[in-house]
């Protein structure tokens, strides 16, 4: 039986969890399952969004078929040809004779690899930048190489702004009748699994992964449609803020991961006093037993935190085998950018801490500390002094929690002072204020809405006046204040904050917007309620207006948080980029393989693709 979900009017979710997959790729675990999304879009052409995996097939076709009914399928997408996303396509082919591949020419030579169906006439090849009409859409091609594998691309449907992301964006994790990230409570049952999703199986391609979020920032996206995990269509930014974070191997937290590999106990012993010594100065800490805990929730660990120490038993001469395989694997994603301590035991010959250190060396920027511990056998009265030594060096980088100073004393009035940082500490909400003179709609942003009082339901904003929708309420007496919520985008601060009402029309047909029985506009997306006012009256403040207004309208519109200004500051407005020194170097332009050097031998041969130096091209 068919399981579908409306994603839009013309776009549905024809994909299938699958909660049986004990290992994703046969190496993570998954205990919640995957989700294999696909996506069928029914314009004047109808378009087919990647197909899934084996294991769900049978729904898969199930779905398609439902939501198709008698019409035709004119067109397969194929963004990625790892087989969880492609193993369906055969058998749609099959099914739908008439249907043409759209894909690009790496691609369509995998394509031939995977399969055998002669597939001539049946061919549409795209390249960057091409575009593809199925009527009321505009499709158009983003190519994304080695994210996460050569072929990659990305569309985009310039109409409703929808970014179908390829592996990108995605998660570990079934959908459980969600379908969108802002049903669920993201941070708290999915985050954990898309951090772990993109660090094992996209984390290497860092640079690759930069390159298209340089590409999606040109492009007005309001929606993203991944191939595992939900689709996102509100709080955007803050999921790309961490694909930034994570790509650019910057640290989410300040925080020391220690990660230990321990035979008998001791080399635990003295990790578990490690953590409490940085507990007691203040330092936010993390453990793992390599021994028990998957390696891909250590890498996606080592991600996330900024200082990683490493603890592990020397084991036939060497390091403990599942110390030296999350510690290759560390390695194999790309890590750097971290500080690291060691600490090594061996009752004999300790050798475990040397040759970690040379395989974290391979690593770029990786501090190292010099501060090591070496046991015997197990930590004695003697060696806490290292021990010291070694938190020391690793609590420096954190700042210290210092008392709160106490309240000056004020001697005299002349004493005073008014510091306009303590201003932020209010509790300010964000508002959209709304007003109309003749045929002209207007708005801004205001940060001052209160009730006044109940009986009468009266309320005061405060508004500046080199704003033009303030001159439009003094001539007409009315406005409108819609209540911002947490979801709100940065385009709408854009929209009624950063330009003038006086040249410009900030309000058009095209816009989330309603009007109330006053005739005046609101927002009908991205607030949580409407309050329609009738001035009473107006008192001057200099710079600002203090209009007090009887309330004549009010309904609740959602029961999304009210976003503040601390919010807007913390998760909305981007944040100004640290500038990036340019890396030097050379990408290869059949697989996006990056080296990076001043340049490239004319002998050098691609480790991806094994194409030579004449198929890559300066960064």
């Amino acid at each position: 039986m068919y399981c579908t979900k409306s994603i839009t009017k013309d776009l549905t979710w024809v994909g299938a969890n699958d909660r049986r997959l004990a290992m994703f790729e046969g190496v993570y675990s998954v205990p919640d399952g995957v989700s294999y999304n696909s996506y069928l879009l029914m314009d004047d052409k109808t378009v087919l969004f990647d197909t899934v995996d084996k294991a769900v097939t049978k729904t898969f076709l199930e779905n398609v078929k439902h939501v198709l009914g008698d019409r035709k399928l004119d067109y397969v997408i194929v963004h990625h040809m790892e087989p969880d996303h492609s193993a369906a396509l055969m058998e749609v082919l099959l099914r739908y004779p008439e249907a043409t591949v759209v894909c690009n020419s790496k691609l369509e030579k995998m394509l031939h690899q995977f399969f055998d169906l002669d597939l001539k006439d049946r061919i549409l090849l795209v390249e960057e930048g091409s575009v593809l009409s199925t009527g009321h859409h505009e499709l158009h091609f983003v190519m994304a190489p080695m994210v996460h594998w050569p072929e990659v691309m990305v569309s985009y449907d310039a109409v409703d702004k929808i970014l179908f992301s390829a592996d990108g964006f995605g998660t570990f994790g079934a959908l459980n009748g969600a379908m969108f990230a802002d049903e669920v409570d993201f941070d708290r049952d999915y985050m954990d699994e898309a951090r772990r999703y993109y660090c094992n199986i996209v984390g290497k391609y860092g640079t690759q992964v930069q390159a298209l979020l340089k590409k999606a920032a040109t492009l007005d996206i309001a929606m993203i449609c991944p191939l595992h995990g939900p689709v996102w269509r509100k709080k955007l930014g803050e999921f790309i803020e961490k694909y930034d974070l994570w790509s650019r191997y910057v640290p989410e937290e300040k925080c020391v991961m220690i990660a230990y590999a321990s035979v008998y106990g001791n080399t635990e012993n003295a990790a578990e006093i490690i953590a409490c010594r940085l507990r007691d100065k203040g330092v936010k800490t993390v453990m793992f037993d390599v021994s028990v805990v998957p390696e891909s929730e250590i890498v996606a660990a080592a991600f996330r935190y900024s200082h990683l120490v490493f603890a592990s038993s020397t084991y036939n001469a060497g390091i403990f085998v599942r110390m030296e395989a999350v510690l290759h694997d560390l390695a194999a994603h790309n890590i750097q950018n971290r500080t690291v301590a060691l600490v090594e035991n061996g009752s004999w010959a300790p050798t475990s801490g040397s040759l970690m250190k040379k395989i974290l060396e391979g690593c770029k920027n990786m501090r190292i500390l010099e501060q090591t511990v070496s046991l015997r056998s197990s930590l004695k009265e003697d060696q806490l002094a290292e021990i010291d030594a070694l938190v020391d060096a690793l609590a420096a980088d954190f700042p210290a929690a210092a008392p709160a100073p106490a309240a000056p004393v004020q001697e005299s009035p002349s004493d005073s002072v008014v510091e306009p940082n303590a201003f932020f500490k209010f509790s300010y909400g964000l508002f959209v204020l709304t007003a109309k003179d003749g045929d002209k709609d207007n708005g801004c942003i205001i940060n001052t809405l209160q009730q006044l009082t109940d009986t009468p339901k009266r309320i005061t904003i405060a508004v500046n006046k080199q704003n033009y929708t303030h001159d439009m309420i003094v001539r007409t007496g009315v406005f409108n204040v819609s209540i911002l919520t947490e979801s709100v985008p940065f385009k709408i601060f854009q929209q009624f904050g950063f330009q003038s009402g006086r040249d410009t029309d900030k309000i058009s047909a095209d816009d989330p917007i309603g009007r109330t029985a006053n005739g005046l506009t609101y927002l009908s997306e991205y607030a949580n309620a409407v309050i329609s006012g009738k001035v009473t009256d107006m008192l001057d403040y200099g710079t600002h207006t203090l209009f007090v207004a009887d309330v004549t309208e009010a309904r609740v519109l959602s029961e999304e948080p009210s976003v503040t200004y601390a919010y807007y500051f913390a998760h909305i407005k981007p944040k100004p980029q640290p500038a990036q020194e340019k890396k030097k170097g050379f990408v290869c332009k059949i697989c996006g393989y990056v080296y990076e050097g001043d340049v490239l031998p004319d002998d050098f041969i691609c480790p991806l693709c094994k194409h030579g130096a004449s198929d890559f091209e300066p960064l």
